[in-house]
């Protein structure tokens, strides 16, 4: 078990690459905590998770609400007095179209989700891990963090950031052996593709930009990030690993 007995928060923990991630978390011994705003599913996935052996707790988080993930941070410490580990998830995929025409306000709240909750986040799990002498976050970017593509400009501006938040991070606090990384997932089939306006010929189009002909499962997502939280990648930090069937390549 490559996390057994660490303490790792999840956020966006309720579907796709986060509800994944927290399961696999939990099954490599970790006490997971899943943030995320559906309560109801929510509490049903801690309760698989206790139902399988592991051990869950779930705390109602909407990310772009500042006091919430201070809440969340808190909850943890209270629940298990330690945080050896975060994956920041929770993003949105709006608004779509050409960069002149995003509504501000519409901008404004993706960047509040996509970016600067993964700040909050951060500056809160950071002084839970120096308490206790270390830890390691990942962040899930895109590859839409490196390049460009038609229609995802305000989405890719606030992955572009995210990955340069990673390195800064990872600069600012190695010497405290908090580890910073972020995976860069290429298309994957979940439910957030449900909720974008002609979702289903985007994602079919991005797809057939990868050379492995096919889009990622959540899990697929979720082992490289376990693996960035566990010791095992413990010289690791600033980086970003492309999780993308070979797209970056092209």
């Amino acid at each position: 078990m490559l996390l057994r007995d660490k303490v790792i928060i999840v956020t966006g923990a309720t579907s796709g690459i986060g509800e994944a991630t927290a399961l696999e978390v939990a099954r490599q011994g970790a006490k997971v905590v899943l943030a995320a705003r559906r309560e109801e599913k929510g509490e049903a996935l801690a309760a698989r998770i206790r139902d399988e052996g592991g051990k869950a707790l779930f705390v109602r988080t909407d990310v772009s609400v500042p006091a919430d993930i201070e809440a969340l941070v808190a909850r943890t410490l209270q629940a298990f007095e330690r945080l050896d580990g975060a994956f920041n998830n929770a993003g949105i995929p709006g608004p779509l179209g050409p960069l002149a025409d995003l509504p501000v306000d519409e901008y404004r709240k993706l960047m509040a989700v996509n970016l600067d909750s993964v700040l909050l986040c951060m500056q809160h799990e950071i002084r839970a891990m120096q308490k206790t002498g270390g830890g390691a976050i990942v962040n899930c970017a895109s590859i839409l963090g490196l390049v460009g593509a038609p229609t995802f400009g305000g989405y890719s501006t606030a992955k572009h950031g995210l990955i340069g938040m990673t390195k800064a991070a990872a600069v600012d606090y190695a010497a405290a052996g908090i580890r910073v990384n972020a995976v860069l997932p290429g298309p994957v089939e979940t439910e957030i593709w449900n909720h974008v306006n002609q979702g289903e010929q985007i994602f079919a189009a991005f797809t057939q930009g990868v050379p492995m002909q096919r889009y990622a499962r959540s899990e697929e997502i979720a082992r490289p990030v376990v693996f960035l939280l566990s010791d095992w990648s413990s010289y690791v930090t600033g980086t970003y690993l492309a999780i993308d069937g070979g797209y970056m390549i092209r």
